[in-house]
């Protein structure tokens, strides 16, 4: 399976995907980042290897009303979710296997793990209120 692409038309199939205990695996670019462009490809290879995740690629810029107040610092940049845990948030070098690696490291995580560290820091903890991609699509819809 590819990766979906959030656009204006489907915040509520996107939204649909995300429920449940899956895990998230969410890409953040804007059109204009040639490195966004350029890694594209390689986000969809990544979405193949793992068919068990949802991959999400979303253009902030045109979809700012869901993921507006998120501090994009760089691009890309990977929010990588589980249920209503945020377990990463940040810039990541577009490299295939540095991300698979990311996201096996990630989806390991027992409940138990996953709990401690979304707690483990206050970026962490801010993650857990600022960068929730199932609680900025639903905001996005009401």
């Amino acid at each position: 399976m590819h990766s979906l692409t959030l656009s204006s038309d489907n915040h509520h199939d996107i939204a649909a995907a995300l429920a449940g205990e899956r895990w998230i695996v969410a890409c953040l670019c804007a059109a204009w980042c040639g490195t966004c462009s350029s890694y594209r490809a390689t986000f969809d290879e990544l979405a193949a290897r793992h068919p068990d995740k949802c991959f999400i690629w979303i253009d902030i810029e045109d979809n700012a009303d869901v993921v507006g107040e998120l501090d994009v610092e760089n691009f890309p940049t990977l929010l990588i979710q589980h249920g209503e845990q945020v377990a990463f948030f940040g810039t990541m070098l577009p490299d295939a296997g540095l991300a698979h690696r990311l996201v096996q490291a990630q989806s390991a995580h027992s409940a138990e793990e996953l709990n401690a560290l979304t707690a483990a820091s206050e970026e962490r903890r801010q993650w857990q209120r600022d960068c929730n991609l199932r609680t900025l699509l639903r905001a996005a819809h009401t």
